[in-house]
């Protein structure tokens, strides 16, 4: 049996109708999508990374995974926080990838949950954060306001980080063992935590204020708001979850 760590990440799913030159007899046929810098970047920390589809029982994969990525992507859908659902498009979110996709909603909010019953590392990226908060009764910040920080990077390759993103870190917390007392990250995010879920703590804050980190103190939980698998040097988060994981495995009969 290989010791290698086996963790889920999750993805998204559109219509192949979208795809550039796309044969018109497969347009009502789905697409599941992943980004494939996590799984690279889980890979090389040596984990073995695995694609869920939302058609994948999140409490019986769970019973199989020694830790779990939530990854980024669109808005979660403001009913499952209590938001404004008078402004969300009534769009097919499998024609349009960017607006609210409740199937998706539904099942990261249900592995999330899976995954905190059964201990399992979870580590959430941009709106898997968002997800991980959502899903232990937290509220979002539905549109940040214009300020001195960028929190919607216009920059399309990947970056290390801009001097007006820095992100300090709580002493003592997971983060600030991974990063130290600051870290510049990059940003494509315009929701954020606002009201943290039950148990979920504030361990990384931009200068604004933002909620850039969050934990769940006693368990191996951590949610970032940039994206690490884009950062062009390695990133701590990335490492960690490969590692929490196979410390988990290491302790299961």
């Amino acid at each position: 049996m290989s010791a290698r760590p086996l963790i889920g990440i999750t993805g998204r799913r559109f219509r192949l109708e979208l795809l550039k030159g796309a044969d018109e007899r497969y347009g009502d046929r789905c697409l599941d999508s992943y980004m494939s810098d996590f799984a690279s970047r889980i890979a090389h920390a040596g984990g073995l990374p695995v694609h869920l589809s939302y058609d994948t029982d999140a409490t019986e994969i769970c019973r199989q995974l020694s830790g779990v990525v939530i990854t980024g992507g669109q808005d979660v859908h403001p009913a499952f926080w209590g938001g404004d659902t008078t402004v969300v498009r009534d769009i097919d979110p499998r024609t349009d990838p960017m607006v609210h996709d409740r199937a998706r909603d539904e099942y990261e909010l249900g592995l999330a949950r899976a995954a905190l019953e059964a201990g399992i590392p979870i580590l959430g990226v941009c709106r898997g954060m968002q997800v991980l908060n959502v899903a232990l009764g937290g509220t979002l910040v539905a549109d940040l306001p214009a300020g001195p920080v960028s929190h919607l990077s216009a920059e399309a390759a990947p970056t290390d980080g801009t001097a007006d993103h820095l992100v300090s870190f709580e002493k003592g917390s997971i983060a600030a063992g991974l990063f130290g007392e600051h870290a510049m990250t990059n940003s494509w995010h315009h929701q954020a935590v606002d009201r943290c879920g039950t148990g979920l703590v504030v361990t990384g804050r931009t200068s604004d204020g933002v909620v850039e980190a969050v934990e769940l103190p006693g368990a191996p939980v951590l949610g970032v708001q940039w994206h690490p698998e884009w950062m062009k040097s390695e990133d701590p988060a990335m490492t960690w979850i490969v590692q929490a994981a196979a410390k988990r495995r290491r302790s299961m009969p």
